[in-house]
């Protein structure tokens, strides 16, 4: 029988491969094709991007011990999306630039404060964890709730044209794969965030799933012709 330790590796191996899997988003070749955002919002991947930090210094040995395959998949995530944001700030216009740089700007100051507050003023990695752990659970939920903004508008429109549906099934399986992660050997600061994190993907799902069968049934209705009133 395999020990929590393996089992841990491995389901954490199943979570980079999520990842990795989903980096190839069909948003983002979509985007580079048409050379435009059109109305997608770039909110989840700015989330994401601190989200990801965070849990990389969670990860340290002198924050958390036994943590370092959360640093390392992290660390992985947080290249994806700095390559998503890219992607997305070279076909944005400038509202949507601005938004992104100032958005990076303040995640980029907050960062840098938090990490001087934990190796300066608490010691230990008791301490250090809490205060950390604290923080990303706060900043986890915030990514898991960012496309609530545009679950807002799928149900205001009936559309799901642009809620990214594979952003919503990662939410949906990377949520999952953290929780049995943080549930094999208790970690209650995973545990928490992903455990809502899974239940926000599944709405996200089901939303999709709810208003995909319209936007369809829309697509395949014949075009009305207009024609000119004659004299």
């Amino acid at each position: 029988m395999m020990n929590p330790e393996t089992v841990r590796t491995i389901v954490g191996i199943i979570g980079l491969c999520f990842f990795l899997n989903f980096f190839f988003c069909p948003t983002f070749i979509k985007i580079w094709k048409e050379k435009s955002v059109q109305s997608f919002k770039p909110d989840p991947y700015i989330a994401t991007v601190l989200n990801c930090a965070m849990w990389v210094f969670y990860g340290m040995p002198f924050v958390h011990p036994d943590s370092l395959l959360v640093a390392t998949i992290n660390g992985v995530g947080f290249f994806i999306e700095i390559a998503y944001l890219t992607i997305f700030f070279t076909f944005s216009d400038w509202p949507k630039r601005r938004k992104i740089l100032i958005a990076l700007f303040i995640e980029t100051i907050f960062f840098c404060v938090v990490v001087a507050i934990t190796m300066v003023f608490l010691h230990g990695t008791k301490t250090r964890s809490l205060f950390i752990g604290i923080l990303c659970i706060i900043f986890n939920i915030l990514m898991y709730a960012s496309p609530l903004t545009v679950m807002k508008r799928v149900i205001k429109t009936k559309s799901v044209k642009f809620m990214p549906f594979y952003l919503s099934l990662a939410n949906l399986l990377n949520g999952a794969v953290w929780s049995v992660y943080a549930s094999v050997k208790l970690d209650l600061n995973v545990l928490i965030p992903n455990g809502l994190g899974t239940l926000s993907g599944l709405v996200q799902v089901v939303l999709y799933a709810t208003y995909y069968k319209r936007d369809d049934d829309v697509s395949t209705q014949p075009a009305v012709e207009l024609q000119r009133p004659t004299a």
